[in-house]
């Protein structure tokens, strides 16, 4: 007995091997490329058929995959873009509300609960633990987003009145989830951050190291 298959077979069978494969992917783009292959096997066949709610559900499915597919890759087009950006601000000035500092005003405290981030325009401000000062085009108070409890790790405090702008958290998050480019931006500054913080922390280590020996000196100088 020969055993033969018809081209409508064929393609039947191509679009429940395409079907039981896109079960198996574990990321998005290959899962929609499968489905709209597995989406035109069924069109075909269905269509041949004469299955009307076949040829209607494949006729649906298939550009609501096609646009999927093509969402995520612009996508990932924008995340490559973003992971090779600068750390502009310019763009996120628009989401931001302005506001005048006064010289001597704490704009938050160490300790204070954190509900935003700022970008100074104008003026001069210090954090005060690290003594650090910071001058127009700055970004600061993004570190309280970061913090397990959401709460300031330094004092900011306004040196020379200026202006900033400030964004809340909550438009953090809507802008870091939305925005490929923000969230790229938001890690290099918190990590670009970070790193300024060991660097700095090192810089003392070996500062209070190198004082060591004469401090060693001096008291046993005192107790002779």
């Amino acid at each position: 007995m020969t055993w033969s298959i018809t081209w409508v077979e064929a393609i039947g069978w191509l679009g429940a091997a395409l079907a039981i494969a896109g079960c198996a992917m574990k990321t998005i783009i290959p899962l929609r490329c499968i489905g709209i292959g597995a989406n035109i096997c069924s069109l075909i066949v269905s269509a041949y058929l004469g299955n009307i709610p076949g040829v209607v559900a494949n006729l649906i499915l298939l550009p609501i995959n096609s646009v999927r597919l093509y969402q995520m890759l612009g996508l990932i087009k924008r995340v490559k873009q973003a992971s090779k950006s600068d750390l502009s601000m310019e763009w996120l000035k628009p989401f931001m509300t302005r506001s005048r500092t006064k010289a001597g005003e704490v704009l938050f405290a160490k300790g204070d609960v954190a509900t935003c981030m700022f970008y100074t325009i104008s003026g001069r401000y210090r954090l005060k633990e690290m003594g650090i000062e910071l001058v127009q085009g700055q970004v600061v108070g993004e570190m309280g987003f970061l913090s397990p409890d959401n709460t300031r790790t330094q004092t900011l405090e306004c040196v020379e009145a200026g202006e900033v702008l400030s964004i809340s958290y909550d438009e953090v998050r809507q802008l870091y989830f939305q925005n490929p480019q923000f969230g790229f931006y938001f890690l290099r500054l918190a990590s670009e951050r970070l790193f300024n913080n060991m660097q700095k922390m090192e810089e003392e280590i070996a500062r209070l190291r190198a004082a060591l020996p004469e401090v060693e000196t001096v008291r046993k100088a005192a107790s002779a």
